[in-house]
């Protein structure tokens, strides 16, 4: 049990990892970057982005994650040390809120932003940008936070279940 333990505590960590890079690569180089471009290469380009992230390997991290938590959280209720529980549940916690931030704002904004059209058909590429990007940004910022904050608790958790045998 402890083998299966440490490997689904490491997947959840490595997932969740994986996620907050994302969040923070965008915070840091993609968005500034594109605060650079004119409208029509912004509306353009983050609407390719917004397409090309749907794949399995996005959603793999994404969704794995929070599951992979759970599924870390079961395993060390049941033969785990408590303290590193409490650490996976708070993990929990921050990668819900990730999932509700993305489901509640920026797919909602990534979605207008794709009814608007291509940027040739835009009238108003300004109106359509600034509808936009704002928000998006300020709240993928938060989404960095806290998903980074879910990948500081799962590799304390991480750290505090490998150091404790498994019981039973």
């Amino acid at each position: 049990m402890s083998v299966i333990r440490i490997v689904v505590l490491f997947g959840a960590t490595l997932t969740t990892g994986l996620g907050a890079g994302l969040f923070y690569s965008y915070a840091c180089s993609v968005m500034p970057g594109l605060a650079q471009a004119d409208d029509r290469s912004f509306i353009e380009v983050m609407q390719r982005i917004n397409v090309a992230i749907l794949n399995g390997w996005f959603m793999l991290s994404f969704l794995g994650a929070l599951m992979l938590i759970g599924i870390a959280g079961v395993l060390e209720l049941k033969g785990g040390n408590r303290t590193a529980l409490l650490w996976i549940g708070a993990a929990a916690v921050f990668q819900l809120a990730v999932l509700v931030i993305t489901g509640v704002v920026n797919v909602p904004l990534n979605n207008r932003l794709a009814a608007a059209g291509s940027p040739d058909g835009i009238a108003d590429l300004a109106a359509v940008r600034a509808a936009f990007e704002t928000t998006w940004v300020r709240w993928n910022l938060v989404r960095a936070l806290t998903s980074t904050a879910a990948f500081a608790c799962m590799a304390w958790a991480l750290r505090l279940s490998a150091r404790t045998p498994a019981a039973g």
